[in-house]
């Protein structure tokens, strides 16, 4: 940081970020010189925006085939209109029941599951004060996230199957009187995939939460153990509410993503025999666009999709704005 002395002899300290630089007369600097003294900045962001718009925004367009009867032979230009004829035929699809339950139940149960779990594993690790433990157990927790779904699963495949480990460890202790096979009773699949989803990404997603409570002031510990707080009623009355606003923020994108139900997860795990318990509309959208080459039919479904996980994070993102003054927007 460089000091300037001025004519008077008192010192001004040299601004460090452009945009900050005044006028003579108080006021911001001009906005064309902003960006001149941040073309540096401005160039990099550019090239991100230009991303975006490349791959985010002209794919939009594709999005009319949801209104059309749209094949590979024609263009979308050439192909018909058809209305609002797929959406119709989506909600009077005799699978949507199913469908919707698979969606809301696997994601509602990793919601109120698996969101305040990396919560709790960041609370209880930052009391670890043993730095080579600690980091001993953050290595081992992130790891999974690191493996592909198509790795970890040919791993669940192998454990889960009749003569897997799990099978060989509950008959050794007697919990079963044969194997079962996990992977073929549609009644375990929705324990599997959230349990699988917790291992995977537990410690990955605690990073942010460590991130923020390394942010909170040590003066806060010091005036809670003076007044003779615990650990515990550090955690809960100094630590939580410090991180409370990014709790928020994560908590308003996961409630917008419910629809999502992480479709390699469930590519990889699902098959025939836990079809009525592992067809979300990920895999329908997939299977009716790909599998069935119907591509606006699956667009129209995508885009409904879409437009509830906007909705659902306008109302999530109000809802925070009202009750912690928290929001995104």
């Amino acid at each position: 940081m460089e000091n300037k002395t001025s004519g008077n002899g008192s010192s001004a300290m040299k601004p460090l970020i452009p945009e900050l630089i005044e006028t003579g007369t108080g006021r911001k600097s001009p906005l064309w010189k902003r960006l001149l003294a941040q073309r540096h900045l401005q160039t990099m962001a550019l090239l991100g925006v230009v991303w975006m718009i490349i791959f985010n925004y002209i794919p939009m367009y594709g999005l009319i085939i949801s209104f059309k009867e749209y094949n590979i032979v024609k263009s979308i230009a050439e192909a018909p209109w058809v209305g609002l004829e797929h959406f119709r035929e989506f909600f009077d699809d005799d699978e949507l029941a199913n469908v919707i339950r698979n969606t809301l139940g696997i994601s509602l149960l990793k919601l109120f599951i698996g969101f305040p779990l990396p919560i709790v594993f960041a609370l209880f690790l930052n009391e670890v004060r043993s730095l080579r433990f600690k980091k001993s157990i953050q290595t081992i927790s992130y790891l999974p996230h690191f493996l592909s779904w198509v790795v970890l699963g040919g791993i669940l495949a192998t454990w889960l199957a009749d003569v897997g480990i799990i099978n060989n460890i509950l008959l050794a202790l007697n919990l079963i009187d044969k194997p079962i096979s996990y992977l073929a009773e549609p009644s375990y699949f929705w324990t599997i995939i959230i349990t699988s989803d917790i291992w995977k990404e537990l410690g990955w997603s605690a990073i942010i939460y460590l991130a923020a409570i390394a942010g909170v002031s040590p003066e806060m510990y010091e005036a809670a153990t003076i007044d003779g707080a615990g650990r515990f009623q550090k955690m809960w009355y100094v630590t939580l509410p410090a991180i409370k606003s990014t709790i928020s923020i994560l908590f308003i994108l996961a409630v917008s993503g419910v629809l999502n139900s992480n479709f390699d997860q469930i590519l990889v795990l699902r098959n025939s025999l836990n079809d009525s318990a592992s067809n979300v509309i990920d895999y329908y959208i997939y299977y009716t666009g790909i599998v069935s080459s119907r591509f606006s039919y699956s667009t129209a479904v995508n885009l409904i999709k879409a437009v509830i996980a906007l909705i659902l994070l306008v109302i999530a993102n109000q809802v925070s704005k009202k009750i912690n003054d928290t929001s995104l927007f």
